[in-house]
């Protein structure tokens, strides 16, 4: 059935003069309101107002525009029942058999990064609590009522009415139009698809927004975000299939927040090699993240989630040579991150080693040719802002239901650390513990980080027991020990670990406390002569 009546009511116009203009050509009539129908006018494009289409003025501050029975039943009326030609043609409803609308911008106005509607009457709505932020007023008014309402109904009857709210599909529709002057059920399908996981996503926004307001009497006060919400309502779409899970029998693929543009990680460019796999990307953003704590040039190897080596440094060359001489043999089959564009001498040093895959805020020219020989390799180009630290709350699955905690963002605070011990630490020390205690961070609990002059010496990742960690990164520690410290991500619950990491040569400690045997491993650490430094902080990695 050919396509007769458009509704266009857009508040991202981008591209919407050019779409109407291609519809007018196809003698489309098209039914507008507001802003969208003076833009239209001015771009020599023919509109009925809907408020002469339906009989009854815009209302209420702009609320009313749509919400009339002449515009949803031209919408949804199923042109193939006898009954509801009846009963269209009795209440001379006609049908309208395209929409295109989108949405007020609910999102960037709760961000406080976009401009919305504001509505002619006032309320009794209080001002925001920050200038720059959004007011109740603000989030209240820009919950849009008339557009999702219409796209819905819409939607519901696709099997006679396209509707259409994302500009990126203006193209594909008018071709289809220019056509056949209908577009394929198909099409109608997969847009009315996208439609209820627009709306979707909207409603579950502007669910969570909400819990910001709360009564003061007869007034509307607006608070400041929930730290952990009452609900959570999160929609993604898929942006990727992966090469495989965890294992090759098991299927994958990265979905990303829908109606956001990919960030991070996921926004990373892949510049050659294979498929990547749900093991690499969990390894990868392991990797970025922990590059992400440095300011200085860094380099990390990941390997099963774990660093088994890390380095700040002056250049990105001395960082990447000492993070592989933490443990070279794990090293091989690694995953990669640096905190800087790669560099040609970098990229040659590399190229010795088998890795699977290398993350960076990009890599120059020279480098890219080096890395071109080995054709299975990876590499991925972090976006702008790819080494920001995560913000967003983290979530884990369990059997019926989901954990979700703030991510871990806590910094040691250099006025509250304290030195329990007889021997205060040097200062060279003291910067070799702040560097350790960051990799501390990024490793699986129980944690044990050896290291001096910026590098990490021994990891020992992931055991049941604190002192077995100290073992395991003495062991594995492939240059000598003397005269390194320790960070441990947790208090060390006896004597022992302390005892161990001494005799392997460390000299500093910097742990969080608070164990009921504090007394003991700092007498040990005293007897010993460490030096000691609690955080009062602790990291566990689960």
């Amino acid at each position: 059935m050919a396509v007769e009546r458009a509704l266009i009511s857009v508040f991202d116009k981008t591209g919407v003069l050019e779409f109407a203009m291609r519809l007018a050509a196809l003698r489309i009539e098209i039914l507008s309101t507001g802003g969208t129908a003076k833009l239209l006018r001015e771009g020599g494009v023919a509109v009925k107002d809907v408020s002469e289409f339906t009989g009854w003025p815009e209302m209420l501050g702009g609320r009313v525009k749509t919400l009339h029975p002449k515009v949803h039943g031209g919408l949804l009326f199923r042109r193939n029942l006898a009954e509801d030609q009846r009963q269209a043609k009795e209440h001379g409803i006609a049908p309208i058999d395209l929409v295109v609308v989108n949405l007020y911008p609910f999102e960037a106005v709760a961000a406080g990064s976009g401009a919305g509607v504001k509505d002619a009457a006032k309320s009794n709505l209080t001002a925001a609590p920050a200038a720059s932020g959004p007011s109740a007023e603000d989030l209240i008014e820009n919950i849009d009522i008339g557009g999702p309402t219409m796209l819905r109904s819409a939607a519901k009857n696709f099997e006679s009415v396209t509707v259409v709210t994302d500009p990126a599909d203006y193209a594909r529709v008018a071709a289809e139009l220019e056509s056949s002057r209908d577009t394929s059920l198909a099409t109608r399908i997969e847009l009315a698809r996208k439609v209820f996981a627009v709306t979707s996503r909207y409603d579950g926004l502007i669910t969570m927004e909400l819990e910001r307001l709360a009564a003061s009497g007869a007034r509307i006060e607006l608070g400041a975000k929930p730290v952990l919400p009452e609900r959570i309502h999160f929609a993604l779409r898929k942006q990727q299939e992966l090469r495989y899970g965890e294992n090759p029998h098991q299927a994958a693929a990265l979905y990303v927040p829908a109606g956001k543009s990919p960030e991070g990680l996921a926004a990373a460019k892949q510049l050659q090699g294979k498929e990547l796999s749900y093991n690499n990307f969990v390894d990868l953003e392991a990797a970025r993240s922990l590059a992400a704590e440095f300011r200085e040039p860094a380099a990390v190897i990941i390997k099963h989630n774990n660093p088994c080596g890390c380095a700040e440094q002056d250049s990105l060359f001395a960082a990447y040579r000492k993070a592989l001489a933490c443990d070279p043999v794990s090293a091989f089959g690694g995953v990669l991150a640096f905190n800087r564009v790669v560099d040609a001498a970098t990229a040659e040093e590399v190229a010795k080693l088998f890795t699977e895959c290398i993350v960076a805020p990009g890599f120059d020219a020279r480098a890219r040719g080096i890395f071109a020989a080995k054709k299975n390799l990876r590499l991925l180009e972090l976006p702008a802002g790819g080494l920001a630290p995560e913000r967003e709350l983290q979530w884990k699955r369990i059997l019926g239901g989901v954990l979700v905690q703030q991510p871990d963002t806590g910094e040691i605070n250099e006025s509250e650390l304290k030195v329990v011990t007889k021997r205060a630490p040097t200062p060279e020390e003291m910067s070799a513990m702040r560097f350790a205690w960051k990799v501390a961070k990024h490793v699986k609990s129980n944690a044990i980080v050896f290291a001096k002059n910026g590098a990490t010496l021994g990891v020992g990742a992931g055991q049941m027991s604190r002192v077995d960690s100290v073992k395991i990164a003495v062991m594995k520690a492939q240059s000598p020990l003397a005269g390194s410290v320790v960070a441990s991500d947790a208090f060390f619950p006896f004597p022992d670990g302390v005892e161990a990491l001494a005799a392997a040569g460390a000299t500093a400690v910097i742990q969080p406390g608070g164990s009921v045997r504090d007394a003991d491993v700092i007498a040990a650490a005293d007897r010993l002569s460490l030096a000691m430094v609690f955080t009062g902080m602790r990291h566990f990695l689960h």
